[in-house]
């Protein structure tokens, strides 16, 4: 399978089944097989998910990719082998980041029910075309990258976060932030922010925050 084909939600399903990391193994730049500079599309999803992995607390060192020919069995092993490596130095997914109980399963979930608006801001704003592995390496260490991610992609998966958290159970702003590590006031902001929007309100015989139940037509 082309690299091009490489999607968020299939490193986001491989970690949420319990994988520690994720490797992904791609034709080198400028031999695409399929001339569509899949590889490229690839170094995108890869810098832009380990951006999201950070933002949610996850290190992103646990996504890697790295170019890797059909001819090139040695270096195969010898990457495999530094991966693996890696990954037993990170230990296992989530006590590794000090994420306890299901704070990793629904910040896991928060990333996952955004995946469609993330793509379209990816199209949108974040997707670009350069001609050198430099070049992409760049950008997504750019202020232009921090600033896109900041303004559209940021707030919205803290809130997802703490919305996926409220669907289980009705919770305090401290609870939340005990369970998703975030800040305490981080947390009260985006709450008090969903509860003019309309998405939670504060019940005031349990004193914690729930979900708001909207009706279908």
């Amino acid at each position: 399978m082309c690299t091009g084909r490489v999607e968020p939600s299939f490193i986001l399903q491989a970690f949420s089944k319990g994988a520690d990391g994720v490797f992904i193994g791609g034709c080198w730049p400028g031999e695409c097989h399929y001339s569509t500079e899949g590889n490229y599309h690839a170094l995108s999803m890869m810098h832009l998910t380990r951006r999201i992995l950070e933002h949610i607390g996850v290190n992103p060192q646990r996504l890697r990719l790295e170019w890797v020919s059909a001819s090139q069995g040695i270096r195969f092993a010898e990457v495999m082998n530094d991966v693996s490596k890696r990954i037993k130095e990170l230990g296992p997914l989530g006590k590794g980041e000090g994420i306890e109980g299901n704070g990793l399963k629904h910040k896991l979930e928060a990333v996952n029910d955004l995946l469609p608006y993330i793509k379209l801001v990816e199209r949108e704003r974040l997707r670009v075309r350069f001609k050198t592995e430099e070049e992409y390496i760049a950008f997504f260490a750019s202020e232009e990258f921090d600033r896109v991610f900041r303004e559209l992609i940021a707030d919205k998966l803290t809130i997802s976060q703490i919305m996926s958290l409220l669907r289980e159970r009705p919770l305090s702003t401290g609870e939340i932030s005990e369970v998703l590590g975030l800040n305490p006031s981080e947390v009260s902001r985006h709450v008090n922010n969903s509860a003019r929007q309309g998405l939670v309100r504060f019940d005031e015989g349990l004193k914690r925050f729930v979900p708001v139940l909207r009706e279908s037509a």
